[in-house]
């Protein structure tokens, strides 16, 4: 294990100690990769149980054992929880207190499905360097998406007003949203989460474009890419086609039924690899599809390497989708959404093809020109393209520990100074 040059402590915190989704993989890999650089880095969570990759790599790992709010048994007790995890901010104290001045960074990866804006006060009590990545948004929107789950429309109302408050966008119910409203209202009046983080990481342009609007007062923003676990296994043989594949999360914001119809209209075959809420549906209204469930990383990147193309229709504010990025670096081109960030990754005709968000004609309209299209040309583009400038897990580093440093209190008194 090598250790840095003046080594930082970095305290990574979310909801989770395992990986449930590109978040916790994200802040994992983040983790590990300072670890492998030298520097401490401590994972604090709320739930069970702590990812073996942790382990392996010796990350220290403070979980909590809690239940997030959807696996809590008691409606009640998750309400409370969610609104102000008192256990959790007291943990949290309890930690920083101990990590040492001058060189220790706190970021925060995640807070609203276990820890609750209750971790507000320690961070900012702390008087230690807090930065927040915008994996999504609930740091500025009470459902944490800028989506209206009701219409599968992106939301540009304002938290908290008048048409906010009026408006049922939640997946499940109307009072649902009504308590994430309170919540919100505390996590921003009386937790003041959003003032603990001059510091933003953004992890695409579009975006800081879509919502840079509805960020902190005074945040600084920066532009991080997250990191992805692929190695260069060189562009794919000529005459390779594989199925039009899904892979994610089978859910409404992620647009997997209008793929399934829209493959059903260019009367081509579709793939879906991942589970979800709407799997069921997908399954009920397009039999066609063919379905493979959950799969793990190394089985996601086979489907993906074998794939014509990945079908990326996601229909919210999507920050970066990982396997946009995974699909160009196994030389598959992708078929994009340009209502997300998916879209800053392809260059339209060029490594994949654009369509408009949420419109199945359109997305039908792609598959077509796909299937017209030299598709061993646009999958060597993908390859070339990503493999100049790859996402790994050490320029990450690098660029997060940059990040860092320049927050510390010796960079802060020379900017004063300068």
């Amino acid at each position: 294990m090598l250790r840095a040059p003046d080594p930082l402590t970095v305290v990574i915190v979310l909801d989770h100690a395992s990986v449930t989704g590109g978040q916790a993989r994200v802040a994992f890999d983040s983790a590990i990769g300072l670890k492998r650089a030298g520097h401490e880095s401590i994972v604090f969570a709320a739930v069970g149980p702590v990812a073996p990759e942790l382990v392996a790599a010796g990350v220290r790992t403070v979980c909590l054992g809690q239940a997030d709010l959807l696996g809590h048994r008691s409606i009640a007790a998750a309400a409370v929880q969610g609104v102000w995890n008192g256990a959790a901010a007291d943990a949290l104290r309890e930690l920083l207190a101990t990590l040492p001045a001058g060189r220790s960074v706190i970021h925060v990866h995640g807070w609203a499905k276990a820890l609750s804006p209750a971790i507000a006060r320690p961070i900012a009590e702390s008087g230690l360097p807090a930065v927040y990545t915008l994996h999504e948004y609930s740091l500025m929107c009470p459902n944490g998406g800028f989506f209206n789950y009701r219409t599968e429309t992106p939301c540009s109302l304002k938290p908290l007003g008048a048409a906010c408050l009026a408006t049922h966008c939640d997946s499940r119910g109307y009072s649902r949203k009504l308590w994430r409203a309170a919540r919100h209202a505390v996590m921003e009046r009386v937790a003041r989460l959003p003032a603990a983080f001059p510091d933003i990481v953004a992890i695409s342009r579009f975006q800081v474009a879509a919502v840079s609007r509805h960020l902190p007062a005074g945040a600084r923003v920066h532009l991080v890419s997250n990191p992805i676990g692929v190695e260069p296994m060189g562009p794919k043989p000529a005459g390779a086609r594989g199925p039009l594949t899904f892979v994610g999360r089978i859910s409404p914001e992620k647009g997997p039924l209008l793929f399934a119809e829209a493959a059903r209209r260019a009367g081509v075959d579709a793939l879906f690899v991942g589970d979800g809420p709407l799997l069921p549906e997908l399954k009920r209204r397009y039999p066609e599809v063919r379905t493979v469930g959950w799969q793990g990383p190394e089985a996601v990147q086979r489907y993906l390497r074998e794939a014509g193309a990945l079908v990326f229709p996601s229909i919210w504010y999507e920050g970066q989708p990982l396997t946009v990025l995974e699909a160009k670096a196994l030389g598959t081109p992708v078929i994009v959404s340009d209502g997300c960030a998916g879209r800053d990754c392809i260059a339209d005709g060029v490594d994949g093809l654009w369509f408009r968000r949420n419109d199945a004609d359109n997305l039908a309209q792609a598959i077509r020109r796909f299937g017209e299209a030299d598709v061993d040309a646009l999958s060597r583009a993908a390859y070339d393209s990503y493999w100049a400038a790859p996402a790994t897990l050490e320029r990450h580093v690098a660029a997060i520990v940059a990040l860092y440093r320049g927050l510390l209190p010796a960079a802060a008194e020379l900017r004063l100074t300068a």
